[in-house]
C-alpha cells in the first residue's frame, strides 16, 4: 500500500457477476452463488490483513425477491451453512457480524441464525462485517424518515434539531462510518440502491471482473486506487 495512513475505514462492495460467471461455464446459477462465497471468504480476510475497519458486502436485495423460488431458496440455503460454518471462525479472528436491511423480512430459519450470530460476535473487536440482506436503501431512507416523524410527533425530538448525523442515527448502518469507497464487480456502471446517503462522498471503483474472480489482490488493487487520489468533499 502507498499510504497506510489513507486506507480506507468502510469499504462497501457490490458484487456483481455470480450468475455471469456460472453461464460461461455451462454451470447453474447456484454454482455462480458458491464460488461467490469462496471470494467473499477471501476478501474478508484480505480486509482484515489490509487494516479495513468495516466491510459491507451487498448480499440480497429487496430487488431480489424477483428471482425464481428455488435459485432465493438456495440462496438462503447457502447463507444458513455459511453461519453455521463461519461462526466459530468469526470470533477466532475477532470479527463483529452485523445485517443491514429488514431482518423480520426474511425466512425464519436464517432470521434466527442471523440473530445467534450477530449475538455471538457483538463484543469482537476486529473488523466490522456488515451483510446486506433483504436491503434495499430507498427502504431504508423511507423507515428513517418515518421514525423520526414518529420521534418528532411524541416529542422524543425537535424538529429544529434534525439534521444529517441526527438522521444517519436512524439508518441501519447508526454508528458506524460512511464508506469512503465503494467497489462494484462485473463492469456495471450504476450503484444498485445501495447506501444511497451513505455513499454520497464515496470514491467509486469499478472492475469488470466477475465476483467469484475477486479475491485479495483485486481488494489491494482498489485500496491502492483509492489511497492514489484527493479527496475534496466538495470542497
Amino acid at each position: 500500500m502507498n499510504n497506510p495512513k489513507n486506507i480506507p475505514q468502510h469499504v462497501a462492495i457490490i458484487m456483481d457477476g455470480n450468475g455471469r460467471w456460472a453461464k460461461s461455464r455451462g454451470l447453474h446459477r447456484i454454482a455462480g452463488h458458491r464460488a461467490g462465497i469462496k471470494s467473499a471468504r477471501e476478501v474478508i480476510r484480505a480486509a482484515g490483513e489490509i487494516g479495513i475497519n468495516t466491510l459491507t458486502l451487498y448480499t440480497f436485495s429487496t430487488e431480489n425477491w424477483k428471482r425464481p423460488k428455488n435459485e432465493i431458496d438456495a440462496l438462503f440455503g447457502l447463507l444458513e451453512r455459511y453461519l453455521d460454518r463461519e461462526e466459530d471462525k468469526l470470533n477466532k479472528n475477532n470479527i463483529r457480524f452485523n445485517v443491514i436491511g429488514d431482518i423480520a423480512g426474511l425466512p425464519d430459519g436464517v432470521r434466527k441464525k442471523i440473530i445467534k450470530v450477530m449475538e455471538s460476535t457483538k463484543t469482537n473487536s476486529g473488523i466490522v462485517l456488515n451483510l446486506a440482506l433483504n436491503y434495499g436503501s430507498r427502504s431504508e431512507i423511507i423507515n428513517a424518515v418515518r421514525k423520526i416523524s414518529q420521534d418528532a410527533l411524541s416529542k422524543k425530538i425537535n424538529p429544529e434539531d434534525i439534521d444529517e448525523e441526527l438522521f444517519s442515527s436512524y439508518l441501519y448502518t447508526a454508528g458506524q462510518h460512511d464508506p469512503d469507497l465503494l467497489i462494484r464487480t462485473s463492469g456495471e456502471y450504476r450503484v444498485s440502491n445501495f447506501l444511497l446517503w451513505q455513499i454520497s462522498y464515496a470514491e467509486l471503483y469499478v472492475t469488470k471482473k466477475l465476483w467469484p474472480d475477486f479475491g485479495k489482490e483485486d481488494l489491494k488493487k482498489a485500496v491502492a486506487e483509492y489511497e492514489r487520489r484527493e479527496r475534496r468533499f466538495g470542497g
